[in-house]
Parts: structure tokens; C-alpha cells; sequence
């Protein structure tokens, strides 16, 4: 499957280490030569400085190709613009970050597919995460309020713990666990084991926390 992501930035970067690690066909672009320059030398992909709402840049990357389209700069205004231009080429899924949630209704009114803002509840992430578990889950809550995090369990203080009993807390929620490299939806009886990877909605200013409390 072939992804296009636009944003070399850390949203960015993440998600395509990912999708890479996944054996998806990715090429990410931005206009920033430091940012690409970091990103050719962390990942296995093409890619292309430029700006990603140029139609000539898309076509020379094959965007007619391309079964997603992933927006994740941090800045509104270019991740619409070039949604509206990637529209044409019929590609089947755009998505895209939202910083300010009062203009999700204008990249809803454009047909973008999924739009990742704020307001979004974390059940709604979840159903995100379910059907699109890695192009989610590095989508930044908003303003950078709150993001879900993967995390490796590897702190034995937690091992074997049920979840009700550690979480949601005023800094975070374990929202999903994969017990067996499979997408669980937490029940109260969960219990979390040795070297699970679980998906974690983190509070911003707490990550450092949260993480040393999972993982050692």
C-alpha cells in the first residue's frame, strides 16, 4: 500500500517510522531542507522536498497511486490547501491534523476523509485507532493538550495489574492493549503483561511520567 505523508515534523516522522516498519510504501514531504534532511537519514523512504499542495510535485510522486494522503503539519491553512489539490486525484483516503478546532468544518466541507482535532472524544480516537491503527495513532490531540503514545511494558511494578485499577487517571488513559500483536479494547479486568505494547492517551507535561511508570 503506498501512503503520502506531508510534514518531515516529529507527527510526521513518527508515523512514517511506523508504516515503514509495517512494509507500507511511503513518501513524505516538506518544504523545510533541515526536516528532510533528517528525515532521509531515519527512514527507509523517499523523501522529496518540496511544497505538498504543488499538483507537479504530486504527479512526480505518483499520487494518483496512493491509497492515503496524511496532512500532519502543524499548520491549518497548508494542510487544507493541500487536501483540496490531492482531491482531484481521487486518492481514497485523506486525512488530516486540525490545530484550531474551529476550522474542522472547513476541511469536513471539502470531503477530507478523517479530520483529528481536540474535540474529538477519546472514543471517537479509538474508533480511529480500531480501523486505522497506525495512521492514528500519532495524531496529536489539538494544540498538543494530550497524544497517544505506544509504550512497550516493561516496568514490573505494573505487570499484572489490572487496568481499572491504574487508569484513566487526571494525567492519562490506557485506551488500547495487544495482547498477542492483536488490538484489545481495555475491559476492567484487563491485566497488563511483560512486554505488551499498549496505546496510551497522555496528558501534555505528564509523557515523562507516564513513561517511566510503564516502562523502565
Amino acid at each position: 500500500m503506498y501512503v503520502i505523508i506531508m510534514g518531515a515534523g516529529r507527527v510526521g516522522l513518527s508515523l512514517s517510522k511506523l508504516l515503514v516498519e509495517d512494509g507500507y510504501d511511503i513518501t513524505v514531504i516538506d518544504s523545510d531542507e533541515e526536516l528532510c534532511k533528517n528525515a532521509a537519514e531515519e527512514l527507509d523512504a523517499l523523501v522529496v522536498c518540496g511544497n505538498g499542495s504543488n499538483s507537479k510535485l504530486l504527479e512526480e510522486v505518483n499520487i494518483e497511486e496512493a491509497s492515503f494522503f496524511v496532512a500532519t503539519t502543524g499548520n491549518d491553512e497548508s494542510n487544507l490547501l493541500s487536501c483540496i489539490i490531492v482531491k482531484k486525484y481521487n486518492v481514497p483516503n485523506i486525512i488530516s491534523r486540525v490545530s484550531n478546532p474551529d476550522n474542522e468544518e472547513a476541511f469536513l466541507e471539502v470531503g477530507i476523509n478523517e479530520v483529528i482535532n481536540p474535540e474529538r472524544t477519546a472514543a471517537g480516537f479509538l474508533e480511529k485507532l480500531i480501523t486505522r491503527p497506525k495512521v492514528a495513532d500519532l495524531m496529536t490531540l489539538g494544540e498538543g493538550n494530550a497524544e497517544i503514545l505506544d509504550m512497550t511494558v516493561t516496568n514490573d511494578k505494573v505487570v499484572g495489574e489490572k487496568i481499572f485499577e491504574i487508569s484513566p487517571t487526571k494525567d492519562y488513559m490506557i485506551i488500547a492493549t495487544y495482547p498477542n500483536g492483536e488490538l484489545n479494547i481495555p475491559q476492567k479486568d484487563t491485566v497488563l503483561s511483560r512486554g505488551e505494547k499498549i496505546s496510551i492517551l497522555v496528558k501534555q507535561g505528564s509523557f515523562k511520567k507516564v513513561g517511566k511508570k510503564f516502562e523502565k
